[in-house]
């Protein structure tokens, strides 16, 4: 879409994306040799022209997965009694954002990992605001990654299940996205505001067509398939070509942003993050929130 348009509307991330789906599929629609994909097109565009004027998020609509020629090559289903550290990691512990990551904020238990976000007078770090992130000791590229779980109900954290290599925000190194890249399978932010019964996708690198400053960042859709809160399936299918990413088994996008996919081994990486900015309008005595996860899997070819 060009600039100008987005500038002159001041157009949020979302309104973009939406816009340039909307003709993209009008353009299939029109210039298609069937039926029935004249029908899928503007099915399509109904789902859109709606998350546009209502903020209501798009279901998934496109293929099913199909793991035939994959192998599972790493899982575990948190049924031990605490996390396995053989394979998994406290992320960043210490300071992080308007708050602290630490280990005493993760536990498993009932057969799930368990992240929880509040406030702690007598915390690690003193008294502030704690949450936590894991991440696999073994890195990973390519392959099929899922997650199970449930995002954490709340305005104010959100859950988040992510590759990240190891350093994405830097041109010389990320070249574009084919030296790493942040590719972000989920992320479920605002819950139970207008826009929030929903999870988005994005993929972040730097240096694309030789940039040589900034991060550059593209969010791929908004989507909902079922209640946030609910167990469901979140999964990322990186190949040789693209990023296809799913929920519940089911297509939602796809795309091979910037100069290419990652050609590297990326973390493993769920997080329940935390806001930049203060805290406000959560009160530090009761407020809670939990992201709980049943299983992660990987598959490779």
């Amino acid at each position: 879409m060009p600039d100008w348009i987005i500038n002159l509307f001041g157009m949020s991330y979302r309104e973009i994306w939406t816009f340039t789906n909307i003709f993209a599929h009008l353009r299939e629609a029109f210039t298609g040799f069937s039926f029935k994909g004249f029908i899928a097109s503007m099915v399509a565009v109904c789902d859109l022209l709606t998350m546009l004027l209502f903020s209501a998020p798009v279901p998934p609509r496109g293929q099913e997965l199909n793991l035939d020629d994959y192998q599972l090559v790493f899982y575990d289903e948190f049924d031990q009694e605490e996390l396995d550290t053989d394979d998994w990691y406290v992320r960043n512990v210490g300071p992080v954002r308007c708050g602290y990551h630490s280990a005493s904020q993760v536990e498993v238990k009932d057969g799930n990992l368990i992240i929880t976000g509040e406030y702690l007078e007598n915390g690690e770090f003193g008294a502030g605001w704690y949450t936590s992130a894991v991440a696999l000791k073994e890195r990973y590229k390519n392959g099929y990654f899922e997650i199970r779980c449930k995002a954490n109900p709340s305005k104010v954290f959100w859950s988040a299940f992510w590759l990240q290599s190891s350093n994405p925000y830097q041109p010389e190194i990320s070249q574009g996205g084919v030296g790493g890249a942040e590719i972000d399978i989920f992320e479920s932010a605002h819950y139970g505001e207008a826009f929030g019964h929903c999870v988005f996708s994005a993929i972040h690198c730097s240096g694309v067509d030789g940039k040589t400053e900034g991060i550059d960042s593209l969010i791929l859709g908004f989507y909902r398939d079922g209640d946030v809160s609910e167990y469901n399936t979140y999964g990322l299918e990186w190949t040789e070509d693209e990023y296809i990413f799913y929920i519940n088994g089911v297509e939602t996008t796809r795309s091979s942003f910037g100069n290419g996919v990652s050609q590297v081994e990326q973390d493993v990486i769920i997080s329940l993050e935390i806001p930049v900015n203060d805290i406000t309008g959560l009160n530090r005595d009761t407020f809670e929130t939990q992201y709980v996860v049943d299983y992660v899997k990987i598959y490779q070819k």
